[in-house]
């Protein structure tokens, strides 16, 4: 829909445009504005995002290795160690950002649309914003990473089926204290990137709906990178369904 009436000079075109001239020209403070644009520079978001994939990293792999000698006995060693990938969500991550020029340049120069009045010189394509994509795909991601940690790290000290009672409820207490955790990653994430989108309108390198296309295009990455972390990273559902094929196959044995 947004590309359709950037690339057809649609009505929606000519009150983004309008609306983006009248943000320029606007009370917010430039050096602010300037700020917040500068934040979706990959020089910027890049380093960010892969301290939090080298955190995150170190944290599933020593999260695995305990795992690994917590399994050495009971049913979970006749069922084998559970294939948690722990490298795959940080790999995923960067893969998502490295998909951003990708699908960026091209659109760019497909739909070709001139820039702002500040920009009236440059002959570069600015719908969708590549700044505003880095910056929501980075920090975005970056965000998630952070959210799984946390979940993992608090779902790893679940009771056990030989876990005090005590422990179960300090366990649910610990994950309870995490959600104020998770919902300040997100509302942060998100006024990180609004920012951006602000700052890139308010400095008349972007029209607002460069900005939102790009968001538009973020959301499919970040959605692509939590289908696949959540198919292919965990390996508690693979054990899962070993137990259940397990537990079905004694009860046919039995029933016979």
């Amino acid at each position: 829909m947004l590309t359709w009436q950037v690339a057809g000079h649609g009505p929606l075109r000519a009150l983004d445009e309008r609306l983006g001239r009248a943000l320029a020209a606007g009370s917010i403070p430039s050096g602010a504005a300037e700020f917040f644009a500068d934040l979706g520079n990959t020089a910027v978001a890049l380093p960010v995002l892969l301290v939090v994939m080298v955190w995150t990293g170190w944290l599933g792999w020593r999260g695995q290795r305990g795992s690994w000698g917590a399994d050495q006995g009971g049913e979970d060693a006749a069922l084998g160690p559970a294939p948690v990938r722990w490298w795959l969500p940080p790999l995923a991550a960067g893969l998502a950002l490295a998909a951003v020029p990708a699908l960026v340049v091209p659109l760019k120069l497909w739909i070709a649309r001139p820039g702002p009045p500040r920009m009236a010189g440059d002959a570069a394509a600015f719908y969708p914003s590549g700044h505003g994509a880095t910056a929501a795909v980075a920090y975005g991601v970056a965000g998630l990473l952070l959210i799984r940690g946390l979940r993992e790290r608090h779902g790893s000290a679940g009771a056990g089926p030989h876990t005090p009672a005590t422990a179960s409820t300090d366990t649910a207490t610990t994950k309870a204290a995490a959600t104020p955790t998770t919902a300040a990653l997100t509302i942060a994430v998100v006024l990180l990137n609004a920012g951006v989108g602000l700052g890139l309108v308010r400095r008349g390198y972007h029209w607002p709906l460069d900005v939102l296309g790009s968001w538009c295009l973020a959301g499919v990455l970040l959605a692509v990178w939590c289908a696949v972390c959540d198919r292919w990273a965990a390996g508690g559902g693979g054990r899962a369904a070993r137990r259940r094929t397990t537990g079905e196959a004694e009860a046919g044995a039995d029933g016979s």
